[in-house]
């Protein structure tokens, strides 16, 4: 009898634990008009901007914009464009944020490979800072990754800027 209650406990345990570890799974991102999937680590992050058929930009935010913003944008490489220029192109287009410093760059491996860029501004007298993934979906096409936030906010949940890219990927072909 002791045997059977201490079986019944034990599969009890079991269910309660496989239904945390359920809840505890990440959310992924998918959606009719965007051609990628990727999955967010936490719920914390919101989505603030929803793809549509005129734009298939989407953002987020994780708890408040200055924690940590997150968008995703479409570039096009002309033909026989390197990576490099269009990264120098965008970072042109930073230079004019006040206290601007451009930070290294770094090669990036996931779902797609790539270069991660990151620099540092100054905004409403706070230090921030950026971290861009320039990330190849095919010959023609980078996806760009724009997480921006407070420089020590941002810090902190590179751990999850960097899990989201990890898992950013095209959609599958049906």
């Amino acid at each position: 009898m002791k045997s059977n209650k201490f079986s019944c406990l034990l599969f009890a345990v079991f269910c309660f634990v496989a239904a945390g570890s359920a809840f505890a799974q990440s959310n992924s991102f998918t959606d009719v008009n965007s051609e990628y999937v990727f999955d967010l680590p936490e719920a914390t992050w919101k989505m603030t901007v929803k793809p549509s058929t005129i734009s298939p930009n989407v953002e987020y935010v994780y708890g408040d914009r200055r924690d940590g913003h997150f968008e995703v944008r479409k570039l096009t490489l002309d033909a026989g464009e390197m990576l490099s220029e269009l990264i120098r192109d965008e970072e042109q287009k930073l230079q004019f944020l006040k206290g601007f410093v451009a930070g290294k760059e770094e090669p990036f491996a996931g779902k797609l490979r790539g270069t991660i860029f990151n620099y540092e501004y100054v905004s409403s007298a706070r230090n921030m800072s950026g971290r861009f993934y320039f990330l190849k979906g095919d010959d023609a096409n980078v996806y760009v990754l724009r997480f921006t936030g407070e420089r020590d906010k941002l810090r902190a949940i590179r751990n999850q800027t960097d899990s989201i890219a990890r898992t950013f990927q095209m959609k599958k072909a049906k």
